[in-house]
């Protein structure tokens, strides 16, 4: 009988019990696996508990798989044992897996330099930042860059768990799990997580105004030229100075901000889509449709039958 495929949950201090969770209780239920929980010091704490593991770091020496839930503190500094350890373990080849916040320990350890990755949307601007040489894609529930794997937050971190599943032993096996998790059987590392809101934070306020303006008139037909016309500019110094302040162009802007909005309306209201296209500067149905297939990966009527019960007043 051929060994079993070793797979190890490295626990850091702060992790987060869903995304360690999903790890154990994935991996620990098929006689393929065979689980190891490791840590370089125990008892590691994490929010209200704390995990009492049972290897130390020399569980990562003989890992096919090693696992890094999130945590919580991104701005712990992580050992150099803690790195030197992940660098070993990718060097002979082990197959490394973080699920939300994990990839900064990737980070951290030089692990992901020109890789692409992604990771929960809130933390994915934090991680570009510090990380600048990383190829952060932030709408991404997971990538699977070979022998390096990343996802975003909890449910991302199932479809990973259960994609590799089913790269090892098949989508027959993948479902079977899926449907012991009540999960969905595969969605697509490809599809886009639902970003709280994809307007951009400005760094500056020389076009502030204008941009309250631009939300205040989402469906008015504006060009550059009117834009930068109501800034009191020159095309080309608006242009400039709007990326300078958004890190984007104008319409670019615009356009997500119409998103968000159209967001809101599916949401909250039972406006028709029909209508929310006109409201939001998108017109016709078929260019708002276009617009959420390019950036959110379904269709305004898939949305809002997903998030419209969330702002619903609750039955007495």
């Amino acid at each position: 009988m051929r060994n079993r495929h070793q797979v190890s949950v490295l626990v850091l201090p702060g992790v987060l019990p869903l995304e360690f969770g999903t790890a154990t209780q994935i991996f620990s239920t098929d006689p393929y696996y065979e689980l190891t929980v490791c840590a370089e010091n125990g008892p590691v704490p994490g929010p209200g508990f704390a995990i009492t593991t049972a290897a130390g770091l020399e569980a990562l020496e003989n890992a096919d798989t090693v696992i890094i839930p999130g945590y919580d503190d991104i701005d712990a500094t992580h050992s150099p044992a803690v790195l030197a350890a992940l660098r070993a373990a990718h060097a002979r080849g082990a197959r490394l897996v973080s699920i939300c916040t994990g990839v900064f320990a990737l980070a951290a350890a030089g692990l992901i330099d020109g890789r692409p990755v992604t990771t929960h949307w809130r933390q994915a601007e934090e991680l570009r930042r510090r990380y600048p040489r990383v190829n952060v894609l932030p709408n991404q529930l997971y990538v699977d860059d070979g022998y390096i794997l990343t996802s975003a937050g909890v449910t991302a971190g199932i479809d990973l768990c259960l994609h590799l599943v089913r790269a090892d032993l098949g989508a027959a096996a993948a479902n079977t799990h899926a449907r012991d998790l009540v999960a969905p059987p595969r969605r697509q590392g490809g599809q886009a997580q639902f970003i709280e809101q994809f307007r951009p934070e400005a760094s500056g306020d020389e076009l502030a105004p204008l941009r309250e303006w631009m939300l205040d008139n989402l469906a008015a037909p504006v060009t550059v030229d009117d834009l930068a016309e109501h800034a009191h500019m020159s095309r080309r110094t608006f242009i400039r100075r709007f990326r300078e302040e958004t890190g984007t162009t104008p319409m670019a802007w615009l356009t997500v901000a119409r998103i968000d909005r159209a967001r809101e309306l599916l949401e909250a209201s039972t406006v028709p889509v029909e209508q929310v296209g006109r409201l939001t500067g998108f017109g016709a149905p078929a260019s708002l449709r276009a617009a959420f297939h390019r950036h959110l990966d379904t269709s305004p009527q898939e949305y809002r039958a997903l998030f419209r019960h969330r702002t619903e007043p609750a039955r007495t």
